[in-house]
C-alpha cells in the first residue's frame, strides 16, 4: 500500500470551528496513511491538530500510532486518518468542540481516541438506525464504540473536567410518511423547538418530544430543535 498524503479543503460556509462539527472553509485537512511503517505528512501544526476521521481498521491513537512533530503529522502501525489543523479563529480564548465520527454498518466498531478521563456525548446521529448510549454506542478508556448500524458524531469533553463546549446544538428531525422517527443526540437539560418546517403541526407531547437519548417526531412533524 502506498503512502497517502492528500490536501483537502472544506467547501462549507465559513463559521467558527467552535460552533461547527467540521473544519472551516479553507482550513487545512490532510489524510495521512501508514502501511505499517512510520510515515510523515507535512502540514501546519503551529496551532494544534485534531483527528477528524479514522479511515483504517487499525487504531489511530495519539502518541501511539499518530502524533505531531515540527514538520507535520506522523502515522505508524497501519493508522490511516484525516487530520485537521486548528483554525486561528478557534484559538481566541474560546473552547474548540472536539468531534469524532464513528460508524457501524451492523457489527461493533471501535474508534480509538485518547480520552484521558474526558466524557463523551452524542452530538448528532447520522444513521436512520438509533444511537442509544449503553445499547448501540458507548465509550471506554481510549475508544468510542458503536454497533447495530449506529452512525454518529461524538463530542469529547474537556480533560480537566470543565465539561463540553456550552453552545446549543441544532438538530433537524423529520417524521416521514407520518411515521415516528428518533433523532439521537445527548440531551442534558432540555430540548426546544426552534423552527417548524412542516405543514403538519409540531406539538410537544403529541408530535414531538425528547428524552436524554434524543428527540422524537411523529405525525409528519419536521422541525429544527435546539439541544442543551
Amino acid at each position: 500500500m502506498k503512502r497517502v498524503c492528500g490536501l483537502l479543503l472544506s467547501l462549507a460556509p465559513v463559521l467558527a470551528w467552535a460552533q461547527r462539527e467540521t473544519p472551516d472553509a479553507g482550513v487545512q485537512v490532510v489524510r495521512c496513511e501508514s502501511d505499517g511503517a512510520l510515515e510523515r505528512c507535512p502540514m501546519d501544526v503551529s496551532r494544534g491538530v485534531q483527528l477528524v476521521r479514522q479511515v483504517s481498521e487499525a487504531p489511530c491513537i495519539r502518541e501511539t500510532s499518530w502524533g505531531v512533530d515540527d514538520g507535520g503529522i506522523w502515522v505508524s502501525r497501519g493508522c490511516d486518518a484525516e487530520f485537521s489543523a486548528v483554525a486561528a479563529s478557534s484559538t481566541n480564548g474560546r473552547k474548540v468542540r472536539r468531534v469524532v465520527r464513528c460508524e457501524s454498518k451492523g457489527r461493533v466498531v471501535n474508534c480509538p481516541v485518547l480520552l484521558r478521563g474526558a466524557p463523551v456525548r452524542l452530538l448528532r446521529q447520522q444513521s436512520l438506525l438509533p444511537c442509544r448510549e449503553g445499547h448501540t454506542w458507548g465509550y471506554g478508556r481510549n475508544e468510542i464504540w458503536v454497533s447495530r448500524g449506529c452512525q454518529g458524531q461524538f463530542e469529547v469533553g474537556a480533560e480537566d473536567g470543565s465539561g463540553f463546549v456550552d453552545i446549543p446544538r441544532q438538530v433537524t428531525c423529520e417524521s416521514k410518511s407520518e411515521m415516528r422517527r428518533e433523532c439521537g443526540v445527548t440531551i442534558e437539560r432540555r430540548a426546544t423547538l426552534v423552527k417548524q418546517l412542516s405543514n403538519a403541526p409540531c406539538e410537544e407531547g403529541r408530535s414531538w418530544g425528547w428524552s436524554r437519548n434524543g428527540i422524537w417526531v411523529d405525525k409528519g412533524c419536521r422541525a429544527e430543535f435546539s439541544a442543551d
